[in-house]
């Protein structure tokens, strides 16, 4: 049965919305790469299993960074693959540097820009330098921020500088085109502990969120946001975005922080794994400490191999919240 939305839409639209054309120019260019073993099992077959994997989520796994960015679909689901093949470091309480958190985005993509791990890490740590440690959780919840909405927080930075600076903050701002991530605007020492009028602050990103073409915040949210205090930094402002239930819950990627850590479904399927591995069991049961992740992950390079279709479901978009916990009490 359709649902309401489809059948609201004109095909064009509605194809259009779902990025659907993105997906079929992808799976193309994979079956050209890759014809000679494709045609040891069918094209239908291809096809079938590489929309499964959209479906799914798997199809982000390695791949470059102009296409896990390409669509809101994409993005999400690079979001929830991070985070269920690397909870195990907020589940040990390792608390890991900037850096160090780059390499292990690099593992599931190895070109993925060091900027946008940079602004992920200024969230979480300010004014702190970059190099500090951080939790899990604390630099999850800022990446998912910076990540799905980075188009939109080059424009909120802009706006943010106009209103510093005294300069009409009410003109149009052009975001920057996919693939490109501009420089954040330096701010002074006195600029970024006095902020800007909160309520100025909200009229401008009302209108910013009526125009911008990328994905932005639900605008009932930002308000609400806003609305919590008289006047407000940067950083501040994007702190408060990450921690925001509301927002997390619309975004649909990550699971509450209070259950950040159980994820019984992927348990099982590790278990199943190490199950099939001879001796392997034996090893760990012997030494449990072989299970934990050190506390500090050493630099590697992603493999540039392009996954066609992955067998395993991950599970649906759930809902949650961003309240703190202590996560080395996990």
């Amino acid at each position: 049965m359709l649902s309401p939305e489809r059948l609201a839409l004109p095909d064009y639209e509605y194809l259009a919305q779902r990025h659907v054309l993105t997906y079929m120019e992808d799976a193309v260019c994979q079956l050209l790469e890759n014809r000679e073993d494709i045609s040891q099992y069918g094209i239908a077959r291809f096809f079938t299993e590489y929309f499964n994997s959209v479906c799914q989520g798997t199809h982000i796994l390695f791949r470059e960074f102009s296409f896990i960015q390409a669509t809101p679909h994409n993005r999400v689901s690079f979001l929830r693959a991070f985070w269920r093949c690397f909870r195990t470091v907020g589940k040990n309480g390792d608390l890991l540097t900037m850096k160090e958190y780059h390499c292990l985005l690099q593992l599931l993509c190895p070109d993925f820009p060091l900027e946008l791990t940079q602004k992920a890490a200024r969230i979480v740590l300010m004014d702190d330098a970059m190099d500090c440690l951080m939790s899990f959780s604390d630099f999850l919840f800022a990446f998912q921020i910076q990540f799905y909405y980075s188009e939109f927080l080059d424009s909120v930075a802009a706006i943010y500088q106009d209103l510093l600076s005294g300069k009409n903050p009410n003109t149009v701002i052009v975001p920057t085109s996919s693939g490109q991530h501009r420089q954040r605007p330096a701010l002074g020492e006195a600029s970024m502990l006095e902020g800007v009028e909160a309520s100025l602050f909200c009229q401008c990103l009302e209108n910013l969120c009526d125009r911008h073409k990328y994905s932005c915040p639900p605008p009932a949210l930002v308000k609400e946001v806003l609305s919590n205090v008289q006047r407000l930094t940067f950083y501040g402002f994007l702190m408060a975005l990450s921690k925001h239930h509301g927002i997390n819950q619309a975004l649909g990627a990550l699971p509450d922080k209070g259950d950040l850590m159980h994820d019984p479904a992927m348990d099982e399927e590790l278990e199943r794994l190490l199950a099939q591995v001879p001796g392997l069991v034996n090893s760990v049961t012997a030494s449990p400490e072989a299970t934990c992740l050190p506390s500090r992950i050493p630099p590697r390079v992603g493999s540039p191999w392009r996954p066609l279709h992955h067998s395993r479901k991950v599970d649906g978009e759930s809902d949650g919240s961003t309240e703190e916990t202590d996560e080395s009490e996990t």
